[in-house]
């Protein structure tokens, strides 16, 4: 179940509760009996163990891999231009 924080408008008290996401929220300081409200603030999330990275499925070998085979794959679906006939060279065997 998430927490909540929450701080009263009138005396400051700064408190949490753990609440379903089907509970009220609480409207009432249990301090002083002034009005609270919702404390919104970022949450902390810490990815353990390999595999959130971009850098954990490759490796350098993989990288070279990947780049010359997109290069292939390029160049076999483009036309090949035609070849250029090999010049003619005189033979000196007589």
């Amino acid at each position: 179940m998430p927490t909540y924080e929450y701080a009263c408008n009138a005396c400051g008290h700064a408190f949490e509760v753990v609440q379903s996401f089907s509970d009220e929220a609480i409207s009432i300081c249990p301090e002083c009996g002034g009005e609270v409200r919702k404390v919104y603030s970022n949450v902390g999330v810490v990815f353990k163990g390999s595999g959130f990275y971009k850098t954990d499925s490759r490796t350098n070998t993989t990288k070279t891999e990947s780049s010359s085979s997109s290069s292939t794959s390029t160049a076999a679906s483009a036309p090949a231009p035609a070849a250029a006939p090999a010049p003619k060279t005189e033979s000196s065997a007589s």
